[in-house]
């Protein structure tokens, strides 16, 4: 931060404030809680009070500036705002009130969302015991730019002004890829329902070799070998080996061939909140899977794996998949409603000829959605700049 604002450490703007309350068993506390890199404060599960293992609650209240001990170090630090007041924290999670005419509680809020903040905040706690905990009185030793109040509000307001414009381009940004992904949606929904009005419906395992899941006994995971995967591997539509674990080969080689995937094989997720979601194999490396993860093995005489990938993506085809689940924690679709799964299955140059129409579409999704991701980045380097312009005094 530039010297065009001038800097004083926090004890001249803010002081300690504690609020105690004894917790009563049988009376509700709301809690407080203190996200990671200057994302804010945010209200926790509610504890009753003869279950805290504390006995003291500290109560915040509107501006206050709260602390997490362990993490300031990594920016958990917010400002209490209208919605969170009354809320509790324990004596990990010291309280500060600003000084009245000397310190808006919102320049407070945007400072620490900011890179300086957080590395004075991680260079107090570094040396103090107890997993680098930041001592109250240093985290008063952290510097901020303090212009006059009414120069703080005057920027405040400006960064507020200029940030609802980048969310605003956040949000139409986000509609516009949920706009082409329920374009390609409709596509093939149609598409379905004209070939069931053509050739009937049939059963997925009608167009299959073998539809099977994961081996059901949890593997002993190694440093290195064969790579598994989770139904987060799949759940996007796309097969990635991103935070994979691994097997040993020996593992590997002791599976059933109907478990192990190859190049055309569709994998399916088959439980959670992304249930029915395939994902063609595309790829000739060695991998294997957790039991909720399902692999259909495509008769190639009868079925393209890109025509199964798209029919299965369908909305009835999605539907049929989430009203066959079992279980309401964690829903799970059995491997026998997969295999009866509704599809039709015309002959193989109508389905090369659909997929064909329906990549095409997906291909311009996929572009967009790229294009989206770029924008997303610089989308999420402006706030930071913007605030690093405000607190050089350039706003």
């Amino acid at each position: 931060m530039s010297a065009a604002l001038p800097k004083v450490a926090l004890r001249e703007a803010a002081e300690p404030v504690s609020r105690p309350v004894a917790p009563s068993p049988g009376e509700t506390y709301r809690q407080l809680g203190v996200s990671l890199w200057g994302k804010g404060a945010y209200e926790r599960e509610p504890v009753d009070g003869g279950l805290t293992k504390y006995q003291q609650l500290f109560r915040a209240e509107q501006g206050d500036i709260v602390v997490n001990k362990i993490w300031a170090r990594n920016g958990s630090v917010g400002v209490v705002d209208d919605a969170l007041a009354g809320c509790h924290g324990s004596g990990e999670f010291p309280m500060f009130a600003p000084i009245q005419g000397r310190l808006d509680p919102r320049w407070m809020h945007w400072v620490t969302k900011t890179k300086d903040f957080w590395a004075q905040c991680d260079q107090k706690s570094q040396g103090t015991s107890g997993q680098n905990r930041i001592k109250p009185e240093r985290f008063l030793e952290v510097e901020i730019p303090l212009p006059p109040l009414n120069e703080q509000q005057r920027i405040v307001a400006r960064i507020e002004e200029l940030a609802a414009k980048v969310e605003e381009a956040r949000g139409l940004r986000n509609a516009s890829t949920d706009e082409a992904e329920a374009f390609t949606r409709s596509a093939t929904d149609g598409a379905y329902k004209r070939l069931v009005a053509t050739v009937g419906l049939s059963r997925l395992q009608d167009a299959c070799t073998s539809i099977t899941d994961g081996d059901h006994l949890t593997p002993a995971f190694s440093e290195a070998g064969v790579k598994f995967i989770f139904v987060g591997n799949v759940s996007t539509g796309r097969l990635h080996f991103d935070r994979v674990k691994f097997v040993t080969p020996d593992y590997f080689k002791a599976l059933s061939a109907t478990r192990v995937p190859r190049r055309g094989d569709v994998l399916y997720s088959a439980v959670g909140a992304t249930l029915g979601v395939p994902a063609v194999v595309e790829c000739d490396e060695d991998f294997c899977f957790q039991r909720h993860v399902a692999i259909l093995k495509p008769d190639r005489e009868r079925a393209s794996p890109r025509f199964l990938w798209h029919m299965l993506r369908s909305r009835t085809v999605f539907d049929k998949a989430w009203a066959s689940t079992t279980g309401s924690a964690q829903p799970t679709i059995p491997l026998r409603a997969i295999r009866e799964l509704p599809l039709p299955l015309p002959q193989l140059d109508e389905q090369h000829r659909i997929v064909a129409e329906l990549d095409a579409l997906q291909a311009k999704v996929n572009a967009v959605k790229a294009l989206q991701t770029e924008t997303a980045a610089e989308l999420d380097a402006m706030l930071p700049a913007i605030l690093d312009k405000a607190f050089k005094g350039e706003l």
